[in-house]
């Protein structure tokens, strides 16, 4: 199954530590990393912090839904993320954006993720990845999605 993960940091070094989120999760079981969106800075939701850098990773999974959110946590904590107040800074955030068409709500998961729609730093390095993808749930387009937001705060790291 066709999965996309956010990965965002606004810690250290942000580039570094992408990369080994990128690393990690290229060694998890039954996944394959695909393919990569280019790397934006963006401006944080949230409390005062510094700006992130995100990027949107295509993956190639025979896990679970809730199998892959597993390994991604524990990525995410070997790499040192705290959880310490809601949109606080962080070493590295994985996110499970889509898996697939699929639709589920269910305890600790989202598929797909319930603020996708809402979030331009998810949605401009998506869109490199899918072009023509359509939301699951909400059937518009990304792009049409990214078109009612404000996308000035996503700049590409590299113009």
């Amino acid at each position: 199954m066709k999965a996309y993960v956010g990965l965002g940091s606004n810690l250290g070094d942000r580039a570094a530590y992408l990369l080994l989120g990128l690393s990690a999760l290229s060694r998890l079981p039954k996944t394959h990393l695909l393919r990569l969106s280019p790397v934006y800075e963006t401006d944080p939701v949230g409390p005062p912090q510094p700006p992130y850098l995100n990027m949107v990773a295509e993956l190639e999974t025979e896990l679970s839904p809730k199998g892959l959110l597993a390994e991604m946590l524990g990525v995410e904590k070997a790499l040192g993320r705290e959880r310490r107040e809601r949109w606080g800074p962080r070493t590295l955030d994985l996110d499970l954006l889509l898996y697939g068409d699929l639709v589920l709500e269910e305890a600790g998961l989202s598929v797909p993720h319930p603020r996708l729609h809402e979030r331009a730093f998810v949605l401009v390095p998506l869109l490199d990845l899918l072009p023509e993808g359509r939301h699951p749930l909400l059937g518009q387009s990304f792009a049409e999605l990214l078109a009612s937001l404000d996308a000035s705060s996503v700049r590409p790291l590299v113009p």
